[in-house]
């Protein structure tokens, strides 16, 4: 185990399978011994799979992955592989004569980048679990991140590349960690000084012009169908949880994209946001100390992944350059 990640976490693995083809591809979270878990969707364009399990209303107490997929709705596909690849170990639900793993999923949009009929399918998901493991997972352009991409609101050309980042902390013998995949509608900024790390540039594609500022000023944006962004996350932590702890733990999270995505929750992004509790620590925590965690390791998460991201350049792709690329290396 490699601390300051989502496996940071006890009970978590990650995986990443990249596409070579085009930049597009799935990440998984395991958690073969079962957590508990809750979701909020915030964006009004999601792509989801199993997430009304997660109800407190509902019965299943516990899930065994959860997978995250570039593709768009069509990468909802590779959560049948990481049921293939769980039901061959054993893991699962027992219903009668059966196991069925619970794989919640969400998808985001990257069909600008490269041909769109190259997309994560059940052959993905399933070489996502293979690869996961204690490590730290990759960031940036791996995995869901591949064909991340933030600033969306003056057209793809002027947009920039994002990605996928994780990180942790431990406070009073708990661990609360995030994995963040970058692809909003609008820029990454920093909290505090309100700088843009990435995000929609100006015409020349030299700097960051401030989405939010660019719309007080009049300037008039690029319409974008639903659906064609979305900024997924997964916070895990080793504490005790119920289900409904659960939901408002991932309720809570959200916090940290609003401090980090301007705008976020568009009506063009399906924000979705996981959250897990493996009670590997033993200890129930604080759930308002706890969701406070929360909302700061997705913070981190959101820069972690744009700052990791290279640009991305090649016949047939847009010039999304990468927040190294205009700003150099994080001080």
């Amino acid at each position: 185990m490699t601390p300051g990640s989502i496996t940071s976490v006890a009970g978590v693995l990650c995986g990443h399978f990249t596409d070579t083809r085009r930049p597009t591809g799935c990440t998984v979270i395991l958690t073969p011994d079962g957590a508990v878990a809750g979701v909020d969707v915030r964006g009004a364009a999601p792509g989801t799979r199993e997430t009304e399990l997660l109800s407190p209303l509902n019965s299943v107490e516990k899930i065994h992955a959860v997978l995250l997929a570039g593709g768009s709705a069509f990468g909802l596909d590779a959560a049948g592989g990481v049921m293939r690849w769980l039901e061959e170990r054993g893991i699962g639900v027992r219903v009668g004569p059966a196991r069925i793993p619970i794989v919640p999923a969400a998808i985001l949009f990257d069909l600008f980048t490269g041909d769109p009929a190259i997309r994560p399918d059940a052959q993905a998901g399933y070489a996502a679990c293979a690869a996961a493991s204690r490590d730290a997972p990759a960031e940036g352009n791996a995995g869901a991140g591949a064909g991340a991409v933030v600033g969306k609101l003056f057209g793809i050309g002027r947009a920039m590349k994002g990605g996928v980042g994780s990180t942790s902390v431990t406070v009073n013998g708990i661990t609360v960690a995030a994995l963040v995949v970058v692809n909003a509608v609008g820029d990454v900024i920093e909290p505090g000084t309100g700088r843009v790390i990435a995000g929609a540039r100006s015409a020349d594609g030299r700097t960051t012009v401030g989405t939010t500022r660019a719309m007080l000023r009049g300037e008039t944006i690029t319409s974008l169908q639903p659906s064609a962004a979305t900024t997924l996350a997964v916070v895990a932590t080793d504490a005790v949880l119920t289900k409904a702890e659960a939901n408002k733990l991932a309720q809570m999270a959200h916090d940290g994209l609003a401090r980090t995505i301007d705008p976020v929750h568009t009506a063009s992004d399906g924000d979705t946001v996981f959250a897990l509790g493996t009670g590997a620590s033993g200890l129930a925590g604080s759930l308002t100390v706890l969701g406070a965690l929360a909302a700061e390791v997705t913070a981190r998460a959101v820069l972690r992944a744009v700052w990791a991201a290279d640009g991305l350049y090649g016949p047939g792709l847009p010039e999304l350059p990468a927040a190294r690329d205009l700003h150099g290396p994080p001080a």
